[in-house]
C-alpha cells in the first residue's frame, strides 16, 4: 500500500506479536522468525551492505582466557577490533578469582593488544550490578545510560576509554 501523506498512517498501531490496523489502514504481514539462523542471515546482509563502504576484513576478534590447574575457565575476555575502536563485548571472572588483580591484568593486556592493532578507543557496556566501578577505576567514562534496562529501576552503562 502506498501512503499518500503522513496523515495516511497516523492511526496505525503495531502490536507486539502481530499487527492490527486502526482507521481502515491495512498493515503488511510479516513472518516472525526468532531463530539464530535468521539472526545470522540478517547480520550477513548488513555485512554485505557495509562491505560496499569499508573493508570489514580488518575486523579482528580479540580474546583472552585463563584456565585453572584443572583446565577450567576462570577468566574470559572477548571482543573485536575494527579501525580506531576496540569493542569489549564480554568480560568475566570466576568469583574465586576476583580481587586478585587478574581482571586488571587481563584488561590491560587486551587494551595493549588493541592499541597495537591501531585502536585509539575502547567501548563497552555494563549493567547496574556488573562492573561499572571496576571500569571507572581503569579510566573508563560513562557516555550514555540506558535507563530502566532491562526493567524499571535498572540501568545499562555505555562506557569508553581513550587508549
Amino acid at each position: 500500500m502506498a501512503l499518500k501523506n503522513n496523515d495516511d498512517y497516523t492511526d496505525a498501531v503495531v502490536v507486539c506479536g502481530g499487527t492490527r490496523a486502526e482507521g481502515g489502514i491495512k498493515m503488511s504481514n510479516f513472518t516472525e522468525d526468532n531463530s539464530s539462523e535468521f539472526a545470522d542471515q540478517a547480520k550477513q546482509k548488513i555485512a554485505e551492505f557495509n562491505a560496499q563502504h569499508w573493508d570489514a576484513s580488518k575486523r579482528q576478534a580479540l580474546g583472552l582466557k585463563q584456565l585453572n590447574a584443572f583446565g577450567e575457565l576462570v577468566a574470559a575476555l572477548a571482543g573485536r577490533t575494527f579501525g580506531n575502536w576496540f569493542y569489549l563485548e564480554s568480560f568475566w571472572l570466576a568469583e574465586t578469582e576476583r580481587g586478585k588483580g587478574i581482571g586488571s591484568a587481563m584488561l590491560a593486556d587486551a587494551e595493549a593488544m588493541a592499541k597495537a592493532r591501531g585502536c585509539r578507543f575502547v567501548v563497552l557496556d555494563t549493567v547496574e550490578f556488573q562492573a561499572k566501578p571496576f571500569y571507572q577505576r581503569h579510566g573508563y567514562q560513562v557516555k550514555w545510560v540506558q535507563q530502566d534496562y532491562p526493567f524499571a529501576g535498572g540501568a545499562k552503562y555505555f562506557m569508553t576509554k581513550t587508549l
